[in-house]
């Protein structure tokens, strides 16, 4: 049974210990300063308004695990969500035929990236950049910008599976996003932590070289991780479009810095190897309390813009930091690596 100061130690050295205390914090604060913060119907409506990006968060965390990045994701997701868009609005198909289209897309492109960087050794930031302007670039040139409102009922209709009024009048609901969210953080999870590929991609994050050598198939885990990150992506903008009742092509490009921030903030390492599904969702929640709060505070957005270049830069700087202190522990006390 472990004693009381190693269990403090090792708690200390968990992000997710770190993050929770911050966000209580932060609730406490934000409660503080603004009466509506602390509300059931704001945290519900918080959660769906993020459970877009927090789902394109759990595939980033998969690909920055393996030791790689990729930049192109909201590209993807825009890419995948116009397809279905126009594949539903335009030939009329049924639901399930443009969402697995949809998901394809996104699966397609991942595997795009993979390719270039397993095959032709380029690195992963470079190739997912290129890959992101062309991506993009292709959607605009082929769309001329134009949004898809005419999409069908089955697409915009709300879903709702659980829903009360509060005592002040506000309607809180379950949601399709939300509920997906859940799902797709479980299905992480259990791939990450209940999987042998998912120990594989903590290993290859680690040490390339010891997975290779304990054999570890390295192009499938590449394929793996970038094809997860593109049915995400791809997922994500499919309920993006649900809840705005329409396809616009650049409605998702640009947050990929608020999608980062969360993941590194959350623990996961930009060098692979290190990161936690409830990291990456602590991460999440952190980054929509402070935008939220300082929304309600009437602060600039600008402002939260240097908050997420400051959190990327803190959150590297303390993981590696971190990382050196448990190397230093474990060699201490003679325990494994972990994720």
């Amino acid at each position: 049974m472990p004693d009381a100061h190693g269990l403090l130690h090792r708690l200390r050295r968990r992000p997710e210990s770190w993050l929770l205390a911050v966000i209580v914090l932060a609730c406490i604060v934000l409660g503080l300063l603004t009466p509506n913060f602390l509300t059931l119907s704001n945290a519900v409506d918080l959660l769906e308004s993020y459970s877009v990006q927090a789902i394109m968060a759990l595939g980033l965390f998969v690909v920055l695990v393996s030791g790689g990045i990729d930049i192109s994701f909201a590209a993807t997701a825009s890419v995948a969500q116009y397809v279905a868009a126009l594949m539903a609005s335009s030939l009329g198909l049924p639901a399930f035929v443009c969402i697995a289209i949809g998901l394809l897309v996104g699966v397609a492109l991942g595997a795009i990236n993979a390719a270039l960087i397993h095959y032709l050794r380029i690195t992963s930031i470079i190739a997912t950049i290129a890959t992101m302007s062309v991506y993009f670039s292709f959607l605009m040139y082929f769309t001329g910008g134009r949004s898809i409102y005419s999409l069908p009922d089955w697409w915009v209709t709300r879903v709702t599976f659980w829903q009360t009024e509060t005592a002040d009048g506000y309607l809180v609901r379950i949601t399709l996003p939300i509920v997906v969210f859940a799902i797709a953080s479980v299905l992480t999870w259990l791939v990450m932590n209940r999987t042998a590929i998912g120990r594989q991609l903590y290993a290859l994050g680690g040490n390339p070289e010891a997975a290779r050598r304990i054999g570890a198939n390295i192009a499938a885990l590449h394929f793996f991780a970038y094809g997860f990150l593109g049915f995400m992506a791809a997922l994500a903008g499919l309920l993006q479009a649900h809840r705005v009742a329409e396809s616009v092509p650049n409605a998702l490009f640009g947050g990929e810095l608020a999608v980062l921030s969360a993941v590194v903030l959350g623990g996961a390492s930009l060098m692979g190897g290190i990161g936690t599904v409830p990291g990456v969702l602590c991460g999440i929640v952190l980054l929509a309390i402070l935008q939220n709060g300082l929304n309600l505070l009437g602060v600039s957005p600008y402002f939260f813009q240097i908050v997420i270049g400051l959190v990327i830069l803190v959150s590297t700087a303390v993981t590696t930091l971190s990382a050196r202190s448990g190397r230093r522990y474990r060699l201490a006390h003679k325990e494994p690596a972990r994720g």
